[in-house]
């Protein structure tokens, strides 16, 4: 099996390879640098000689995709519906990663506080959200082998996210505040790698997968409050952290109160439930302080 990873550069797209390399499959990286998802005659090139392709490529600028609606949209819906097009073509397996943004934070899931489940009614609050879903939709039309990965909040050591702007920001002040009322599943993006090698695993066994959507996510559930003093925690940064409310923190992208995501359905056919996203946060946290300690 070769795998083409688009958007390898990106936090999860690292991790990615590292664990391919680590399960010795071959793959190819293709960073956003090197492979735009909306060209089709560069996508049907990259998939040459390739037998499963994972789309790690999207527009994540949540608050910005509100003004660049198009911008999101070419990559997250356009550029996926491409590659899953090409894919189909190919006749190879596309895994298509998408977000917890696709529900707004209603509805019996919000209701219950239970993890939203993939047959939950999907209603995304903001441009990203409804370019992330569009993507989604168009990947399962395009191609009868595409499996729709939804994850949430990811971290790692690489890239921009929210666990490396807390320490940064409790490297430059004297305390912070943090939204409490907004909650999620928190994932670290070598979990999300592990999940994507246990699918590829399945695949190039032969063995009968179930094509479609499914979560998969840290667990427990949390608020951007929980993960900021779990991270500090973690540092060892001794500031405090004021929990606030979503009103007291504007945003230019409505945010969903409540996103958490139920992996049950993935347990159950690959195996692996929600990791504990707290097991991974310490060496992500020791990571990236050291990196900022040699910087």
């Amino acid at each position: 099996m070769t795998v083409l990873v688009t958007g390898a550069a990106g936090q999860v797209g690292q991790s990615l390879c590292r664990a391919l390399a680590a399960a010795g499959l071959a793959h190819r990286a293709a960073p956003r640098a090197v492979l735009d998802i909306a060209d089709r005659d560069a996508v049907a090139a990259a998939m040459q000689g390739a037998s499963a392709v994972v789309n790690l490529a999207a527009y994540t600028a949540v608050d910005r995709a509100e003004a660049e609606p198009d911008a999101a949209d070419r990559v997250n819906n356009l550029g996926a519906g491409i590659v899953a097009q090409e894919a189909a073509g190919a006749g190879i397996p596309v895994v298509h990663l998408s977000t917890d943004f696709v529900f707004d934070g209603s509805g019996p899931a919000a209701a219950a506080r239970r993890g939203y489940r993939e047959d939950d009614p999907v209603a995304p609050a903001n441009a990203y959200g409804r370019s992330k879903l569009a993507g989604e939709q168009a990947v399962l039309a395009a191609c009868p082998q595409a499996i729709v990965l939804r994850t949430a909040w990811v971290f790692s050591a690489q890239g921009a996210n929210f666990v490396k702007t807390m320490l940064r920001l409790a490297a430059e002040r004297d305390e912070l505040r943090v939204v409490a009322d907004q909650y999620g599943s928190p994932t670290a993006a070598g979990d999300i790698a592990t999940a994507i090698c246990a699918v590829l695993g399945r695949l190039r066994s032969g063995a009968a997968i179930g094509y479609g959507i499914y979560h998969f996510a840290g667990a427990p559930a949390a608020s951007w409050h929980d993960l900021a003093v779990a991270t500090l925690d973690a540092a060892g940064a001794r500031i405090p952290v004021h929990p606030i409310a979503t009103a007291d923190w504007p945003t230019a992208a409505r945010r969903p109160a409540w996103s958490v995501l139920d992996s049950g359905r993935f347990a159950a056919v690959f195996g692996l439930a929600a990791p504990d996203w707290r097991a991974a946060l310490p060496q992500v946290v020791a990571t990236l302080t050291r990196a900022g300690s040699e910087a």
